[in-house]
């Protein structure tokens, strides 16, 4: 018996504020579930976003006082729908924050939690730096959602770039493994869909990354192009450049008839590492 399912990837803009976060999101939540989807995906930071050039500011609260998760739990309940929340910043300890994903079930209840183990510090240029381990404390801890309608592996934006991670799901059973993000422009356009290809060709899983779109208030764009990707690689939906619901029919038995035909999964080797030394040249 075949096992399909509906998703939705919502690609919101990066709002400075929850309110406007809120705003942004739940008109496309509804529509998305009105369209069918029974699981819907939301970006990283989808709660708000905003920086001050080189550091992430993202408005922050607690997780049981923070509005976005509160309405999305509501609505997850009301029409019995799966919600994995890309991410949202959560008042941390010694004044930083953390960058939480949840895994919302179809009676509002959280069904798991991911808190993002890579953080983004890098220099693009001289002019473009980021550090977001000035204001965000890392997690630890790898997470598969193992729901009713499929397990996913759930990883957030610069985990991407960390196969290890990826690999380490899909060989625990992730059959889907999510990169909701805000990624930016100029890594996105030169990375994002090689990346997001290769996480799913090299793991023989799904790949789904809503990624949110625009200027991000302080510095900084977030690239759009959200993406479904199928285990063979193919790129299933494309969210493009503007904000809106991108949504696809997965058949999760892909993954096993993918796995059949090339079945590297199984196929990792212990090695060790040769000389380093240069050899001589007779």
């Amino acid at each position: 018996m075949s096992r399909t399912f509906n998703i939705a990837c919502l690609q919101t803009r990066p709002m400075p504020d929850i309110n406007g976060a809120l705003t942004e999101a739940m008109p496309m939540v509804e529509a998305a579930a009105r369209a069918g989807a029974q699981m819907l995906f939301l970006p990283e930071y989808c709660g708000g976003l905003a920086s001050d050039g080189v550091r992430f500011c993202p408005p922050a609260a607690p997780e049981d006082q923070h509005p976005m998760l509160a309405s999305l739990r509501e609505f997850a309940a009301r029409r019995g729908v799966w919600i994995n929340v890309g991410s949202i910043a959560l008042t941390g300890p010694e004044g930083k924050i953390i960058n939480r994903g949840y895994m919302i079930d179809d009676q509002g209840g959280i069904f798991g939690r991911y808190d993002k183990i890579h953080l983004f510090d890098v220099n693009l240029s001289a002019d473009t730096v980021y550090r977001e381990s000035d204001t965000v404390e890392p997690g630890e801890t790898a997470c598969l959602h193992d729901t009713p309608l499929a397990r996913i592996g759930h990883t957030i934006c610069y985990d991407l770039r960390f196969p290890g991670l990826f690999r380490d799901l899909a060989q625990a059973g992730a059959e889907i493994l999510c990169c909701p993000a805000a990624f930016t422009k100029v890594t996105g356009e030169a990375h994002w869909h090689v990346l997001n290809r290769a996480r799913a060709i090299e793991n023989t899983c799904f790949v789904v990354s809503p990624c949110a779109v625009g200027t991000i208030h302080g510095g900084g764009e977030s690239f759009g192009h959200s993406l479904v990707v199928s285990p063979w690689g193919e790129v299933l939906a494309d969210g493009g450049d503007i904000p809106g619901v991108i949504h696809a029919r997965l058949d999760l038995d892909d993954v096993a008839a993918t796995a059949a035909r090339v079945p590297s999964l199984c196929h990792d080797r212990p090695y060790g590492m040769g000389d380093s030394k240069k050899r001589e040249v007779a």
